[in-house]
C-alpha cells in the first residue's frame, strides 16, 4: 500500500499535467467507458518501507519504495501508435522527477510498454509503464 503523499502526488501531477484522455484514479470510477473511448488508469502494485537512518527520534528517515502503473487503454483495432505515443508523454512527465517540491518523493526511469498477447482487454489495447519511485518521511 503507498503512501497517502505519493499517491496525492503522483494523481496531482497528472490533473495539472495530463490532457491526452481521462484519468480514472484508485476507486474513483466504476466500469469502463460504454462507448470505448481511451481512458489512463493509475495504479500502486508495489510499495515497501523500510527505516533509513536511526538514533535520532523525530528525525529519523523512512523511505517507502515502489512503482507506480500508468495504463493506456487505448481502442482496440487503431493500431499501436496512438497508445504508445501517450505511453510515451507519461514517461515522460514522471522521468527523474522531484513530485513535492521538498525532494521527498523521487521518481527514476520508468519501464517500456511490453507488446505481446496480454494487451488486448475487452474493448481495449492497454500500454503500460511502470514508474519507480522513493518517499522519505521523517519520524
Amino acid at each position: 500500500m503507498p503512501l497517502k503523499m505519493v499517491v496525492d502526488a503522483v494523481e496531482a501531477r497528472l490533473a495539472a499535467e495530463w490532457t491526452g484522455c481521462p484519468v480514472f484514479g484508485i476507486n474513483l470510477q466504476g466500469d469502463t467507458p460504454e462507448d470505448g473511448s481511451e481512458f489512463v488508469q493509475v495504479s500502486y502494485p508495489v510499495a515497501t518501507g523500510s527505516q533509513i537512518s536511526i538514533g535520532s527520534p523525530g528525525s529519523n528517515v523512512y523511505r517507502e519504495e515502489g512503482t507506480f502503473r500508468l495504463a493506456v487503454h487505448a481502442q482496440r483495432g487503431t493500431g499501436v501508435a496512438e497508445g504508445l505515443a501517450k505511453a510515451d508523454q507519461l514517461a515522460a512527465m514522471f522521468r527523474g522527477k522531484i513530485l513535492d517540491g521538498a525532494g521527498n518523493i523521487r521518481t527514476y526511469a520508468p519501464s517500456s510498454p511490453a507488446i505481446d498477447d496480454r494487451n488486448e482487454e475487452g474493448m481495449y489495447y492497454t500500454l503500460s509503464v511502470s514508474v519507480p519511485y522513493e518517499a522519505d518521511i521523517f519520524g
